[in-house]
């Protein structure tokens, strides 16, 4: 699907379920990265992630371009258009639009380095391997013996 495709689109799906045109512009940006699509204010153009239709399909992009036609006619209207706002909630539920994007974010588990004091018994966790020739325990200054590392995320 090419940007004047997805143009056309969003025009025929405004039509059809808002009773109102779209006269702005709509273009696919690969730069998102776990949004569906973002209306632009200044310019009012929207944004829609290409991994929308690539990965999810038609559907998806109907609902997603959905969200962002519930932005787009509340702004153009006068009315709140942040995704908190009940005017918001309200019109995206009655023309069926997606609350969230499905797409995951891809978040970095977070891998941290476990020791244990060899007097107390005390357990550190650090994102940072330290030198345990150097450091000692905190709490009773007894030595510091290396565990295990342990992924979290």
């Amino acid at each position: 699907m090419t940007d004047q495709e997805l143009t056309v689109l969003i025009k025929k799906v405004s039509q059809e379920y808002f009773g109102k045109p779209f006269i702005h512009q709509a273009w696919f940006n690969s730069r998102l990265k776990t949004t569906g699509g973002r209306f632009h204010l200044k310019d009012r153009h929207i944004d829609i992630n290409p991994k929308i239709y690539q990965q999810f399909g038609y559907e998806t992009l109907v609902g997603v371009i959905k969200h962002e036609l519930c932005h787009y006619h509340l702004y153009n209207d006068g009315l709140p258009a942040q995704h908190r706002d009940r005017t918001f909630k309200i019109l995206l539920q009655q023309v069926g639009g997606l609350r969230y994007s499905p797409i995951e974010s891809q978040v970095k588990k977070r891998t941290y380095h476990i020791y244990e004091c060899t007097n107390c018994h005390h357990i550190y966790r650090r994102v940072k391997k330290i030198n345990t020739r150097r450091y000692v325990c905190g709490k009773c200054r007894g030595k510091l013996k290396y565990i295990k590392d342990e992924t979290l995320g």
